[in-house]
């Protein structure tokens, strides 16, 4: 009996603490009743008949309380058709834009002016400020961009277009398992390949005054942003000064030391290689010309001169390095030499 009354108050206090949130009038007493009617099974009395269930006796069941309604979460961007308020954009100006390149990133310069000439004065990346010990995010978008730009020069090809405009035919050095093989074996760059070397000796004319070769390199757009620029000034060069020009062509895959091949076979007197050099960030256009006196086999990087940083804009502009290889190649057949050679006999000179 004690464990029965204990659990009819167990009841009764629940009972009593759900008729609020109900909305019920119903007596804590009545509905304890029904409760224990329900949960013992009672019965009427023998010959008491069968009473009709009262209204109040019966209990319904409690639904689950409904959960709080959720706060709406911000929309990420602006409905369809709605406006900024007055005064605001919120479009961010382009970091690549050349009015944002220029901007000094220096919050509150001491010397404003002076600031900006120093800026002037170099392409690296000086006077951009900083977020705490962080890069802005102006500036870290620049570089992702700059990159990029680096990464696809390195993967592009020559446009054969450019090729075909200035007759140029194809061959290529050692390399056959593309550019993550060139990148990763540049002695195979150095050497052409047994069929270019047939295709040169069959093609090209032998022995002359300047054989000009262009190189793909580690950038391909260096050679599509320079060629057109620098090469007619080469050959018209040659012209003016009574040297005669061999046969041009294209190596794909190249690196300077295929120099050393083309010179066993064609035997120039100067031998220029157009060849697209490193890209640094963001600056993909930039070519080199090597230059080298009766290249041959052994020969090294002390055996040549170069021209390079050749680019418009900021660089060594490509007619005046046009200009500027023929006259070094006059002075590497006069004095029979080139690299460290051609300085020291200069000097005795």
């Amino acid at each position: 009996m004690m464990e029965e009354e204990r659990i009819e108050a167990i009841i009764e206090a629940v009972v009593r603490e759900l008729a609020p949130a109900l909305g019920r009038g119903d007596s804590p007493a009545a509905t304890t009743g029904s409760h224990n009617a329900a949960a013992h099974g009672a019965e009427a009395p023998a010959g008491a008949g069968t009473a009709a269930p009262s209204a109040q006796a019966r209990v319904p069941p409690v639904a689950p309380a409904a959960a709080p309604p959720r706060a709406a979460m911000p929309s990420p961007r602006p409905p369809a058709g709605a406006t900024a308020p007055q005064g605001l954009s919120i479009d961010l100006e382009d970091p690549m834009a050349a009015a944002s390149l220029a901007r000094p990133g220096v919050a509150k310069p001491a010397d404003a002016e002076g600031l900006a000439a120093l800026k002037d004065t170099t392409t690296a990346r000086i006077c951009v400020g900083r977020a705490g010990p962080r890069p802005r995010t102006r500036d870290l978008l620049v570089f992702q961009a700059d990159l990029a730009i680096s990464k696809d020069a390195l993967a592009r090809k020559v446009d054969p277009a450019l090729l075909s405009q200035f007759g140029l035919f194809t061959v290529s050095t050692m390399v056959t398992g593309g550019r993550e093989e060139y990148l990763l074996r540049p002695d195979l760059g150095r050497r052409l390949s047994e069929e270019a070397k047939r295709t040169v000796t069959e093609r090209c004319a032998k022995s002359p005054d300047i054989q000009v070769c262009v190189g793909d390199g580690l950038s391909a757009r260096a050679i599509e942003a320079n060629l057109a620029k620098i090469l007619p000034v080469i050959q018209s060069g040659c012209q003016v000064a009574g040297l005669s020009l061999g046969t041009p062509f294209y190596i794909e895959g190249c690196r300077v030391g295929a120099m050393n091949d083309i010179g066993d076979l064609v035997k120039p007197r100067v031998l220029i290689l157009l060849i697209g050099e490193r890209p640094g960030l963001g600056r993909a256009d930039a070519m080199s010309a090597y230059m080298g006196f009766e290249p041959r086999s052994g020969h090294s990087d002390a055996d040549r001169d170069v021209v390079c940083n050749i680019y418009d804009g900021g660089g060594v502009n490509p007619l005046e390095a046009g200009a500027y290889v023929i006259r070094l190649a006059q002075r590497m057949i006069a004095a029979r030499a080139s690299g460290v050679r051609l300085r020291l006999a200069e000097e005795k000179a």
